[in-house]
C-alpha cells in the first residue's frame, strides 16, 4: 500500500510544527515573500516562481521534490 502524502496547507502546517515556526507571516519573512503570495501558493491557487524553489528548500529543510508534490505540481 502507497502512503499518501500531504499536499498544500495540510503540508504547510505540518512543515511549520516540525521546524518550530508559529504563524505564516514567519514564514513569509523567511522566505522573503507576502504572506498573501504563500498563503495561495499553498492553497494551490498559484505556483510560485522557479527562482523561489531554492529558497524553499532551504527553509522548509527539505528538497525540491518535496516541494514540488507539497504545490501540486508534480
Amino acid at each position: 500500500m502507497t502512503k499518501r502524502r500531504k499536499k498544500g496547507m495540510k503540508w504547510l502546517r505540518d512543515k511549520m510544527d516540525t521546524l518550530g515556526y508559529t504563524s505564516l507571516e514567519q514564514v513569509a519573512n523567511e522566505l522573503n515573500i507576502n504572506r498573501g503570495n504563500l498563503y495561495r501558493y499553498f492553497i494551490l491557487e498559484t505556483k510560485p516562481s522557479v527562482a523561489m524553489l531554492p529558497i524553499m528548500a532551504d527553509v522548509f529543510e527539505t528538497d525540491y521534490e518535496d516541494i514540488l508534490y507539497a504545490l501540486d505540481v508534480l
